[in-house]
């Protein structure tokens, strides 16, 4: 049985971590870097190890660093989290050398699904759905325009490690191949030091959806069901919900029986997601698989009611799973956003600074998975997330509108962040009737919009304000924005 357990992370997925560790029982340690030294994770942690300066290479990144803190600490299991080293192969068989239980699958079956390629050799070999494209990198610009001319136009260039956008080009016709093609490789070879670029079928209208499953070491795979990511900017998620208003029953079980035997050809372990790109026509493809927990594993929790941090830790600890397919049930509807520090209005360009104001809604269906607190400072040196807001419903009606709900309530300054914006997306008709795509941004997000928005609840705001304090002195007329706005969305001022 696992007794301390080293996350190998920092901000809201440390937290999250521990938090059901310590339900478990269960003692935890932080690693920090310089810049996180008064991080939530750091006080909440039973022991916690500084392993470097601010940048990321030289503590979170750092193997040796990492696993000398668990060594000193005495903790017997390391949990990844998700970023950093959490899909690192050498990381986890470094760790398992060094005599420790590594939360999540084996160094084989990450490598075996961690290249998209060989992951893509796999699932055409398991007949899984592929979209149209190559199974091997493309090096030679001859035989990339051969491959070009064969499945055609438009075509969508991949890195063939890594992910997060990085490393991908849409190439619109032939006289782009070759200069897209270097880019990207460059690129890919910049970002996960390998150059390897793979070519496909470019889907102009896709779904995202993805499929959580759940493993042991004794052969049980589960699928719990899927997760409708489509709602993205660069390529990166900021809003998730579960489940997709677009499957049918029939889908459902067609893609999650997939998404298993993928799981078991690469005898994985632990919890992990099955990645599809779903076309126009309902056809589905698969697209990668992430061996780690997911920043939207949230909403699967929500409408399974499974720990799924807590299912990772029994596995590893050796326990076969407790539950089988029949006993899932979907129960209701859950929605994520993701808060971070960037500004929509500025092509979502990450913001630093200080958290002047920050205040978590609360009531019934909501939760918040964060790090950070009032008056912390965003560091300049990781991914701008703040955290995550996730509400949860009978239905996706009422999910939706306790989103609404919860992004008005939550009230930030200090940082322009991604709550306009996922306010935007959860009022937009496309998104109250389930009819977007991974183009919704292109397709119905301007700069503006928040803009006239942010204008006409400005102006209201001061108004109503003006009405309410006529009788008080300028001094205390004089208010921030801010709390003009609070006043003015959460009670009507009245003058006789």
């Amino acid at each position: 049985m696992i007794q301390k357990i080293l996350i190998a992370n920092r901000g809201e997925i440390a937290l999250r971590v521990m938090r059901s560790a310590r339900e478990m029982g269960i003692k935890t340690v932080a690693v920090f870097s310089e810049a996180d030294r008064l991080a939530l994770h750091v006080r909440y942690a039973d022991e916690a190890v500084c392993i470097g300066p601010p940048p990321s290479s030289q503590s979170y990144l750092n193997i040796d660093k990492v696993i000398a803190a668990a060594k000193l600490t005495g903790a017997d299991a390391i949990h990844p989290g998700y970023g950093f080293l959490s899909e690192n192969p050498v990381f986890a068989r470094k760790v398992k050398e060094a005599g420790i239980t590594f939360i999540g699958p084996t160094a084989e079956s990450m490598e075996m699904m961690g290249d998209k390629i060989a992951a893509k050799k796999l699932a055409t070999k398991l007949k899984v759905p592929l979209v149209p494209g190559t199974d091997e990198a493309v090096k030679d610009i001859y035989i990339a325009k051969k491959i070009a001319t064969e499945i055609g136009f438009p075509l969508l260039i991949k890195a063939a490690a890594g992910g997060g956008g990085k490393g991908m080009r849409i190439v619109a016709n032939a006289g782009e191949l070759e200069e897209q093609l270097t880019r990207a490789s460059s690129e890919a070879l910049s970002a996960f030091g390998d150059g390897s670029v793979f070519i496909e079928k470019y889907i102009s209208s896709p779904r995202h959806i993805e499929i959580q499953i759940l493993a042991d070491n004794f052969g049980n795979v589960l699928y719990l069901f899927e997760r409708e990511c489509s709602i993205q900017r660069r390529h990166q998620k900021v809003v998730e919900e579960a489940p997709s208003s677009l499957l049918t029953p029939e889908l459902r079980v067609k893609m999650g029986e997939c998404a298993v035997v993928l799981a078991k050809a690469c005898n994985y372990s632990g919890a992990g997601t099955i990645e599809f790109l779903m076309d126009e026509n309902m056809n589905f493809y698969f697209l990668e698989m992430n061996t780690r927990l997911q920043v939207e594993h949230p909403v699967t929790e929500q409408i399974t009611g499974i720990d799924l941090v807590k299912e990772q830790i029994k596995v590893a600890s050796g326990e076969k799973l407790s539950i089988t397919q029949n006993d899932l049930i979907i129960k209701g509807h859950a929605i994520e956003i993701r808060i971070c520090a960037e500004d929509p209005e500025n092509n979502f360009l990450p913001d630093t600074g200080t958290l002047t104001t920050y205040k978590p809604p609360q009531g019934f269906g909501i939760r918040v998975d964060d790090g950070f607190e009032e008056g912390m400072e965003i560091p300049v040196y990781y991914d701008p997330l703040i955290g995550k807001l996730i509400t949860f419903g009978n239905d996706r009606e009422e999910a939706r509108v306790r989103m609404i709900r919860a992004i008005s309530d939550f009230q930030i300054t200090g940082v322009e962040t991604t709550l306009p914006f996922c306010k935007f997306v959860m009022e937009h008709e496309a998104f109250i009737s389930g009819n977007f795509d991974t183009n919704f941004v292109k397709n119905h997000f301007t700069p503006e919009s928040l803009s006239a928005c942010a204008n006409d609840e400005k102006i209201a705001a001061l108004l109503a304000a003006y009405l309410f304090n006529k009788k008080n002195s300028a001094s205390q007329l004089i208010k921030t924005e801010n709390e003009a706005i609070s006043k003015w969305k959460n009670r009507k001022s009245y003058e006789l």
